[in-house]
């Protein structure tokens, strides 16, 4: 289906000027401030409650050590089902803040009463010993339990709806012109029982509105209901789009009838900016059956958040299919909630621009702008503006010119102050937001809203900042900042190294030259070696390498760099190879590809650093210096599961040094490693120095190893074979020859029960099954605490559930198949292992998926169009030590503990592995802790344990899991280089003239 809008990531300047073009003779700022002056002012001398979010910020702002403690405690404690972990996660967050100089006022009374008392009672560093005993510690977490309940209550209006309508009843007799539309609260669904029960708490929830409404009334003078799309699909997702359709549209179509025949206002609400054209096509083809069913509703709406680059395209985007259909809707305009998360996945992804604003200011500006189209738009759009800050409020107001076309709305517990002194005008609207929920459905909503409004930017935290004037409070946003407030995401590792480019594949425009390519993309035959040959490549690359070293090492650099802007040129072409040859999918091809662009650009850079002459001190008369020098021809062997960016890391690690290289690719991938040789030919590389020999390991791979000359051996792959690749190396007669060698590992993940279940599931699934399980990075053992084990592991189960499986080139494919038959026989052989001695958590598989049943297909199901395919699988074993080797695909192993979190990590290190560990816990003291614990190359705390960045995340591990240095790091171009150290004695020619002068 084509975009319904543009590319997102486009020039910050050029759509902020377009925004104020826009609104140009539309808005006097003066007069909206002036307006709005004496609001604030009456704020100010008439404080709003202390239980209200601004009195809580006020006190504790969220970048004191109090409010992040605040912060975390409220995002964790709450869900905690075990003693212990209770006490140890109130005593990490505590004894990071002082609660005892708060002010005197209602809130600190509140909060002293729990949270000061529990800093000075509990046990320090939540251990036994302490001042008091641990009934005591127990008696004062659930004080600090109390008073982290009390401040969840004042922002939920109530733990049911039904609690909630007799809240708001209430408000209402004190505010007639009041209206609330409810929001259920909940993480979005990653399993179809969680999409269901969402469904069903909507349901619900309209017929208990629908109850206490008037269907002779308007949806604006009804109250309503916000929804959710991603809690009532769990795959609501570009990638799914066809899924999507078919399933939620009829789920959201029933919630819509539902809502038409009791009259009131059901929006559909804002999500991330990569679910935006997603979320228009359903919102479009659920428009079309209002349209053909219930044409007089017009409470139907939309969520539209103004930072988003395309805001102002979205409103008349909007605004033309209410046109076009002859309806109505209710669209809310809100500046925005995932700021930062959008941020870090526009830099995390190489994106060219960022899809939201960067400066504040923008973001009023273009939420004006669309507050002026939205009124513009009054015959097919009722506006509804989501806002707290007075200025804007103000400017609406004059905007409207008092046709009372609109409502404003707020939070439920906050910007109560504000819209007190607003809401004296009786002709102005006002519906509160409301969350409805158990307390511990809140978390995740009550932290963003304190990170939104504790913002030293946000107008809610400067009110409150009696030290803000009024003019810096009210000043215009209305001016132009032509660059953007952070580093584009090029230009993330500075001047000197750029980032490389990604692909959002969930924007037309990015992906169709991906989707081209693959339609003409060939996978051509490389020719093996012939091992009888190799002692000549070995001599050539000798010969060459003595040309090349001598080459200075700019000019090197300039090479690998040439090669890199070549490679990012050809990106579309070398992802349709990988997903050809390799079987990678779009989004883990387009990974590699960026990966090895990185190493050849952060090579380049390391060894114009290294690779200058050191001067070291000594006494006078004398110079001494220290060089890094080439060591001749390498020996790089690269796996199949990363054949372009492991190959081209070794390579140019290689050859950046100054050294020649001969590779010997994976047997299953060697045509994408011989177009990765033919870019850096092209760039420069003469061809001596860097040849592709292709052929069998045991053949090739050791003939080129027993050569005699071979000054280094790079090796990616199995322990197994790095065992025999050293066993080779010591047994030669002559230098002793470094190896580096990067071998797997059984990767684990601990968690406590602190961690987020929903955070926690998507961390699993996306590293024990993105790319079928075959990464080095791969997690294989879950180690899940056992108050939180059944849950966690039935949301896995649930989620697992839900991926398709499939080919590869299919943009839906979330795990294809492995690489071969005889990994397939392998891992095969393992599962039927497990079926045997461990319980099977299998989740089962999608109807959508392959056709395959629920345990491990024979060859002939397995086998399509010449691939083997694993679905994932889940076993829960007894103990750690059961996990004796890895299982290289995607079989993952489950094992509950409890007590002490350091015994699980010296249970992991007893395993032998050391490469990469995951920690879930929101005790940052344990985290630090059993990270310093861990014998392991790569610790990532509560996030997925894949996908390490060139220069970010050094990649690398140790014992079973290979020797270091770290892939991507500062120390790893060192292996490859002698050391020379040159002293002259500057006397020598007649005296220490430096010293006489």
């Amino acid at each position: 289906m084509s975009q319904h809008l543009p590319s997102p990531y486009r020039p910050e300047a050029g759509i902020v000027s377009a925004a104020l073009a826009a609104l140009e003779g539309a808005l006097d700022w003066p007069a909206a401030a002036a307006a709005a002056r004496p609001w604030v002012d009456a704020v100010r001398r008439h404080p709003p409650p202390f239980w209200a979010m601004e009195s809580l910020l006020k006190e504790y702002p969220i970048a004191s050590a109090e409010g992040l403690a605040l912060m975390r405690l409220a995002e964790a404690l709450l869900r905690v089902p075990d003693a212990e972990t209770a006490i140890a996660l109130t005593a990490d967050q505590l004894g990071r803040a002082d609660f005892d100089g708060a002010p005197d006022s209602p809130l600190a009374r509140l909060s002293q009463a729990a949270i000061a008392m529990s800093k000075k009672m509990l046990p320090d560093g939540g251990q036994e010993q302490g001042l008091l005993s641990r009934l005591g510690a127990r008696t004062v977490v659930a004080a600090t339990l109390r008073a982290v309940q009390l401040l969840g209550r004042q922002f939920v209006l109530g733990q049911s709806i039904g609690e909630a309508l007799g809240e708001a009843a209430d408000a209402r007799r004190r505010q007639p012109n009041l209206r609330h539309s409810y929001d259920m609260l909940g993480e979005g669904a990653r399993t179809e029982a969680d999409a269901l029960h969402y469904l069903e708490s909507y349901r619900d929830a309209i017929a208990a509105i629908a109850a206490g409404g008037d269907a002779q009334r308007s949806p604006a003078d009804n109250d309503g209901i916000s929804i959710k799309l991603s809690a009532l699909h769990p795959r609501y997702e570009d990638a799914q789009r066809a899924r999507v359709l078919a399933e939620l549209v009829p789920r959201v179509w029933a919630l819509c009838q539902q809502a038409a025949r009791a009259n009131i206002n059901l929006t559909i609400d804002a999500e991330e900016v990569d679910r935006l054209e997603l979320s228009l096509d359903v919102f479009e083809a659920l428009a079309l059956q209002v349209a053909r069913e219930q044409p007089q509703w017009q409470g139907f709406g939309l969520a539209l958040q103004s930072y988003q680059s395309r805001a102002q395209e979205l409103v008349a985007h909007v605004a033309q299919l209410g046109r076009r259909l002859g309806l109505r809707f209710m669209c809310r305009l809100v500046k925005g909630a995932y700021w930062d998360a959008e941020i870090k996945r526009a830099q995390e992804m190489g994106l060219p621009q960022y899809p939201v604003f960067t400066h504040k200011h923008h973001t009023d500006i273009s939420y004006l702008a669309c507050a002026r189209a939205l009124l513009d738009a009054g015959d097919v759009i009722f506006a509804q503006f989501a806002t707290h800050n007075a200025g804007t409020i103000a400017a609406i107001v004059q905007m409207a010119g008092g046709t009372g076309g609109f409502e404003l709305q707020r939070l439920h517990g906050m910007g109560e102050g504000i819209y007190r002194e607003v809401l004296k005008d009786p002709s102005i609207r006002c519906r509160v937001y409301a969350p409805v929920g158990q307390h511990r459905e809140l978390l995740a909503y009550l932290v963003r809203r304190l990170l939104e409004n504790g913002a030293n930017s946000s107008f809610v935290h400067q009110l409150a900042d009696e030290s803000v004037g009024m003019q810096q409070l009210l000043v215009s946003p209305l001016w132009l900042e032509r660059e953007a407030a952070l580093p584009l995401p090029p230009q993330l590792y500075g001047a000197s190294r750029r980032n490389s480019e990604g692909v959002d594949l969930t924007v037309e425009s990015m992906r169709a030259p991906l989707l081209a390519a693959y339609e003409t993309t060939r996978v051509p035959t490389v020719p093996l070696a012939d091992v009888a040959s190799v002692g000549d490549a070995v001599a050539r690359a000798l010969a060459a390498g003595r040309h090349w070293s001598r080459a200075p090492v700019e000019r090197r650099a300039a090479i690998l760099r040439k090669a890199a802007d070549a490679m990012q040129t050809q990106l579309p072409q070398l992802c349709a190879l990988l997903v050809k040859e390799a079987f990678k999918t779009w989004g883990d091809a387009v990974s590699e590809v960026r990966e090895a662009i990185d190493f050849l650009r952060y090579y380049a850079d390391e060894a114009q650093r290294l690779m200058q002459p050191l001067a070291l001190a000594g006494p006078t008369g004398e110079s001494n210096e220290l060089r890094l020098t080439a060591r001749g021809a390498w020996v790089c062997i690269s796996p199949w599961n990363f054949p372009l960016a492991i190959f081209t890391g070794q390579v140019a690690a290689a050859l950046a040094t100054g050294n020649s290289v001969l590779a010997k690719p994976a047997d299953q991938t060697p045509a994408i490693a011989a177009e990765a040789v033919r870019l850096l030919h092209a760039a420069g590389v003469p061809a001596d120095a860097l040849q592709l020999l292709h052929g069998p390991g045991e053949t090739v791979g050791a003939a080129l190893v027993a050569q005699p000359g071979i000054a280094g051996v790079v090796f990616t792959g199995s322990t197994q074979v790095a065992r025999i690749i050293h066993r080779a190396l010591a047994a030669k007669d002559g230098p002793i020859v470094p190896l580096i060698a990067e071998t797997g590992g059984i990767n684990a993940m601990l968690v406590d029960s602190t961690a987020l279940p929903e955070q926690v599931a998507d961390a699993v699934v996306q590293s024990a099954f993105r790319s079928a399980g075959q990464r080095c990075s791969a997690l294989r053992l879950l180690c899940l605490h056992e108050g939180i084990a059944d849950t966690v592991t039935g949301m896995l189960a649930g989620a697992v559930r839900e991926l398709v499986i499939g080919d590869p080139a299919l943009l839906a494919t979330d795990v294809g198949p492995v690489i071969d038959r005889e990994a397939w026989e392998g891992i095969a052989r393992q599962v039927e292992r497990l079926q045997r001695t461990a319980t099977d958590r299998h989740p089962g598989l999608e109807p959508g998926s392959m056709p395959l049943h629920a345990g491990v297909p024979m060859p002939d199901q397995a086998r399509h169009d010449g691939r083997f395919f694993i679905p994932p699988q889940i076993f829960e074993v007894a103990s750690i030590a059961e996990v004796q080797q890895e299982i290289f695909g995607p079989v993952l192993h489950v094992v509950r503990w409890s007590g002490d979190p350091a015994a699980v990590i010296d249970q992991i290190n007893a395993l032998g592995y050391g490469l990469t560990l995951g920690i879930q816990t929101r005790i940052d003291s344990r985290a630090q802790a059993l990270a310093a614990r861990a014998h392991v190359g790569n610790v990532y705390v509560n996030r997925n344990i894949i996908g390490a960045v060139v220069g970010v995340q050094p990649f690398g591990g140790e014992g079973l899991s290979g020797t270091g240095p770290k892939a991507g790091g500062p120390y790893y171009l060192q292996r490859f280089c002698a050391e020379q150290t040159l002293t002259i004695n500057t006397t020598a020619a007649g005296g220490n003239v430096a010293l006489l002068a």
